[in-house]
C-alpha cells in the first residue's frame, strides 16, 4: 500500500491500528461518500437523456421519473455502502451492481413507483449525426427463446462474488491464501522499497480462476475461445505501458525523501505539495481533495493509478491542516472518490467506449456532456467531506447545492446540445 509509511504507522497507531485494518476504515468513508453522493446519479442520467436527446431538449422531462430514480439510486448505494462497510475494498462496486439490478428490473416489472409517461426518442432519421455510430442496427427478434437463463447469464459475476466473499470472510482459508504463493522483491535497486505479491490472495486470481471455468460454464468452442483471450491479450497489450511506466514513477514519488547520504534530510515530494497545499487552502482542503483525485485519473486513465499517486499527499495535508490519523482517512476517502468521478472522463475509458459502440472521434463531445456529471459529484463529495471533517453546517451546503445543480440545467432546455 502507498500508505504503508512511518509516519501513517505511528499516526494510527494511537488508535490500536494497522495498516490493513486503517485501509478498511478508509474503504467504509469512501462508501459512505460514494452512497450519500450517488443516490441522485440515475436522477440525473435520466435528465440529460431528455435534456441531450429527447425532442424537447427539456431537463425537467427527465425528472418526472424522480421516484423510480431516486429508489434506483438507493438500490445501488445501499447495498454498496454495506459491502464497504462490512466486507472490504474488492467487492462494493460488484456486489452493489448486482443486487441493485436485481431489485430495479424487479420493480420494473411490477411497475412500482414507475412513471406514467415513457420516454421514446425520435424516429432514427431525425437524429443528428453526432448521435449515430458506425454499427448498422440489427433487428432482435423478441419471441425467440433466449439461449440462456438469467441466472445462467449472471453465473460468472455470482461466482466472482461467491469466491470473494469467502476469501475474505473466511478466517483459515483467508490466512492460507495470503502466505502461500507469495511473491516479494526485497530492497528493490539497493533502496528500502520492498514489493509483495500475494498471488493466490488478488483479486485477478479469482478474475482469472472465473473466466476459465466459463469455457464450461457455456460450452464455449475452441475457436470462441482462442478468439476470447486473443481479444483480452490485446487490451491488456494496450493498457500495459501506462501501468508499466505509471507505477514506478509512484513509487519514485513516494519515495522521493531518501537519500544514499544519511546526513542529508530531504522532504519526499508528496509532503512538499503537501506544506503548498495546506498553506494555500487550510480548513477548505476537503473541497478540492475529490479534483485532485478526478485529476489523476483523468491523465492516468485509472484510479487506482491516482489513488497510487495521491493518497499519501492526501493524508499528508490533511495532517497539516491539523486533522488527526483519523479524520485524515476521510480526506483520502475524498481522493478515492475523486478518482472514480474522474474516471468518467478518463480518456483512456471514454477512447475504449466509443470503439464498443461504434463512436470514434466523438472522445470530446462525450467528455464535454460527462464533465458537466463529474463536476457534480466532485462537488458534492467536497461538501460532504466538509460536514463530515469539520461541521454538520455543511450539510446545508450538501443539500442545496444538487438543488442548486438541477435548477441550473434546467434553466439550458429547449435548445440543441
Amino acid at each position: 500500500s502507498v500508505l504503508n509509511i512511518a509516519d501513517v504507522a505511528s499516526a494510527i497507531a494511537q488508535y490500536g491500528l494497522d495498516l490493513p485494518q486503517y485501509l478498511l476504515v478508509i474503504t467504509e468513508r469512501v462508501g459512505f461518500i460514494h452512497a450519500t453522493v450517488g443516490v441522485l446519479i440515475p436522477l440525473i442520467l435520466c435528465a440529460f437523456l431528455t435534456r441531450f436527446f429527447g425532442e424537447k431538449r427539456s431537463f425537467t422531462e427527465g425528472l418526472k421519473a424522480a421516484p423510480f430514480a431516486i429508489f434506483a439510486g438507493l438500490a445501488f448505494t445501499v447495498p454498496y455502502y454495506l459491502t464497504a462497510r462490512f466486507v472490504g475494498p474488492e467487492l462494493p462496486s460488484l456486489l452493489g451492481a448486482v443486487v441493485g439490478l436485481a431489485i430495479v428490473i424487479t420493480a420494473a416489472k411490477y411497475n412500482f413507483l414507475t412513471p406514467k409517461e415513457t420516454f421514446d426518442f425520435a424516429p432514427r432519421d431525425r437524429w443528428e449525426e453526432d448521435w449515430k455510430g458506425t454499427l448498422a442496427p440489427t433487428n432482435v427478434d423478441t419471441n425467440e427463446k433466449a439461449k440462456y437463463s438469467v441466472l445462467h447469464a449472471f453465473s460468472p459475476y455470482l461466482l466472482v462474488i461467491g469466491i470473494l466473499v469467502a476469501t475474505r470472510t473466511i478466517k483459515p482459508l483467508k490466512d492460507w491464501l495470503s502466505n502461500n504463493a507469495v511473491i516479494t522483491f526485497s530492497e528493490i535497486f539497493g533502496t528500502s522499497i520492498t514489493n509483495k505479491t500475494q498471488l493466490l490472495y488478488s483479486p485477478g486470481t479469482v478474475l482469472l480462476l472465473v473466466s476459465i471455468l466459463c469455457i464450461f460454464i457455456f460450452g464455449m468452442k475452441g475457436d470462441t475461445v482462442k478468439k476470447s483471450w486473443k481479444d483480452s491479450g490485446i487490451t491488456m497489450l494496450a493498457a500495459a505501458p501506462a501501468l508499466l511506466f505509471s507505477i514506478p514513477m509512484v513509487q519514485v514519488f513516494i519515495n522521493s525523501g531518501t537519500s544514499p547520504d544519511a546526513a542529508v534530510q530531504i522532504l519526499a515530494m508528496p509532503k512538499v505539495l503537501a506544506a503548498g497545499a495546506a498553506n494555500a487552502f487550510g480548513d477548505v482542503w476537503p473541497v478540492f481533495a475529490p479534483w485532485i483525485g478526478a485529476l489523476g485519473a483523468f491523465i492516468a486513465g485509472s484510479n487506482t493509478v491516482s489513488n497510487m499517486m495521491f493518497s499519501h499527499f492526501q493524508w499528508s495535508t490533511a495532517t497539516q491542516i491539523g486533522l488527526d490519523g483519523m479524520m485524515a482517512s476521510n480526506v483520502v476517502a475524498l481522493q478515492a472518490v475523486g478518482g472514480a468521478a474522474g474516471n468518467m472522463i478518463s480518456v483512456h475509458n471514454v477512447v475504449a467506449a466509443c470503439a464498443v459502440v461504434g463512436m470514434v472521434n466523438r472522445e470530446g463531445l462525450i467528455i464535454r456532456k460527462t464533465l458537466i456529471a463529474m463536476t457534480y459529484y466532485a462537488i458534492q463529495a467536497g461538501l460532504i467531506g466538509l460536514a463530515v471533517i469539520f461541521s454538520p453546517t455543511w450539510w446545508i451546503g450538501a443539500i442545496v447545492w444538487p438543488l442548486v445543480f438541477f435548477g441550473v440545467m434546467s434553466m439550458t432546455g429547449g435548445k440543441k446540445a
